[in-house]
């Protein structure tokens, strides 16, 4: 049996929730392993709405292990918050169903304030955050100074290292005319939370090894899409930390040959939150639409989300950066009643054609999508669990797709219910 690892293959918001998920039913763990709770994942089981942040979606179902890996960096306050939400609706959260790994760093007061000042200060040119400390935070375990989840067990090591990192950031307050932060106003802040979070501390790598070894099925469970990798996305307008398969490895602590079968989320359209270049985004009805339809609206923000064209070289480049061995192409049903489709196959970039998303941040912004249009389905896709259910033009679409990104679909969601879902490749099975 493989482990296998699920990514996102656009900007993010693809529908990994559900499909995880789904997926949890045949492994034994799961593990979070980059990002922090500025990703929001979505579970519809029944009539009960999840919405997650911090915690696994596997936390949802009984008799599995969740794991937060040292990827991942933590506000402390917002997971005991997402824990207690989840317990009031019957999930059992406890230090026998989740371990947070203990060299995960910690996103404290500080981070947001860093966060919510410099995009301020960024005005028209602002990369569109979330504020909620997420980028100061991976600033600080890159630079040696951040504040880690074992720290809060060494008194005396936490002081010294608060005094460290409050003399960094305060500089910067204090030079944006922004509130100082004390170390004792911190200290008195995690006093409270300090003996319900560590209970959940472990050796997170040791633990996922010794699993690994007794045949355990583990799946990795990342944020956000490649397209936002901080090295390989859309910079500057990406996220802190890489998103890529490889990540898997690292932000659990387990070799890179535990990663397994890699799971590209790839919804039928694209969108995107926040700033950044968008080529195939629509600003007519028909992108109205697919963002009414599709209730594109950020899970943690609120904000509406951007509407556009499947976009196949994006798509395709994210395969090869991201060793995708298949997608699991979801929202299909949205596009459900549309008389025509489009896919974008290339940019035109000046004068000339390029088949991938350059690096160069002018570059990006001045690609123009080159389309190919097929003909789209009056016939409902909603809820369909088999091939047969699908109208003929909407399998024509999803092969043209496969054709074009080069990757072969391995799961169909027809709807953000559990069942909803075609299994065309068992990712646990390759």
């Amino acid at each position: 049996m493989a482990n296998v690892t699920v990514i996102g293959s656009q900007w993010g918001d693809e529908g990994n929730g559900k499909i995880v998920d789904w997926l949890s039913a045949r492994a034994d763990v799961i593990v979070r392993f980059q990002g922090g709770h500025n990703a929001g994942h979505t579970l519809v089981i029944g009539d009960t709405v999840f919405k997650l942040s911090l915690l696994p979606s596997g936390v949802v179902r009984p008799g599995k292990l969740s794991v937060i890996g040292n990827g991942v960096v933590v506000d402390p306050w917002a997971l005991l918050e997402e824990i207690e939400t989840v317990r009031g609706q019957g999930v059992e959260v406890s230090p026998e169903t989740l371990m947070i790994a203990e060299n995960a760093t910690l996103i404290l007061p500080i981070h947001q304030a860093i966060d919510r000042a410099r995009e301020i200060a960024r005005g028209s040119a602002k990369i569109g955050t979330t504020g909620r400390g997420i980028g100061p935070a991976y600033e600080d375990k890159v630079a040696r100074r951040a504040i880690r989840l074992c720290d809060l067990a060494e008194p005396e090591i936490l002081t010294a290292k608060l005094d460290q990192l409050l003399a960094h950031h305060n500089a910067y307050l204090r030079g944006v005319g922004e509130p100082e932060i004390a170390t004792e106003a911190v200290l008195k802040k995690l006093e409270p939370v300090r003996a319900r979070i560590l209970p959940y501390a472990g050796v997170a790598w040791q633990r996922l090894e010794q699993l690994r070894r007794a045949g355990r099925r583990i799946l990795f469970e990342g944020a956000q899409g490649i397209m936002l990798d901080v090295d390989h996305g859309t910079y500057p307008y990406v996220t802190s930390s890489n998103t890529i398969a490889g990540q898997a490895a690292n932000g659990s602590g387990l070799g890179p040959g535990a990663t397994g079968f890699v799971l590209g989320i790839t919804k039928a359209y694209t969108t995107r939150v926040g700033s950044g270049p968008f080529p195939t985004e629509l600003h007519d009805t028909i992108g109205q639409r697919l963002g009414e339809r599709g209730r594109e609206f950020g899970t943690v923000t609120g904000r509406a989300r951007r509407c556009g064209w499947f976009d196949a070289v994006m798509v395709r480049q994210a395969a090869k950066l991201g060793g995708i061995n298949g997608i699991a192409l979801t929202k299909l049903d949205v596009l459900d009643g549309l008389s025509e489709l489009k896919i974008c196959t290339a940019y035109r970039l000046g004068g000339s054609l390029v088949h991938h998303l350059p690096a160069g941040e002018r570059a990006q912004a001045a690609v123009e999508p080159i389309y190919e249009t097929l003909d789209g389905w009056t016939d409902s896709t909603q809820g369909a669990r088999s091939w047969a259910d699908l109208p003929a033009n909407a399998i024509k679409y999803i092969r043209r797709l496969e054709e074009l990104i080069e990757t072969p679909v391995a799961l169909l969601s027809t709807s953000p219910e559990r069942e909803d879902t075609i299994l065309v490749r068992d990712p646990f099975q390759d």
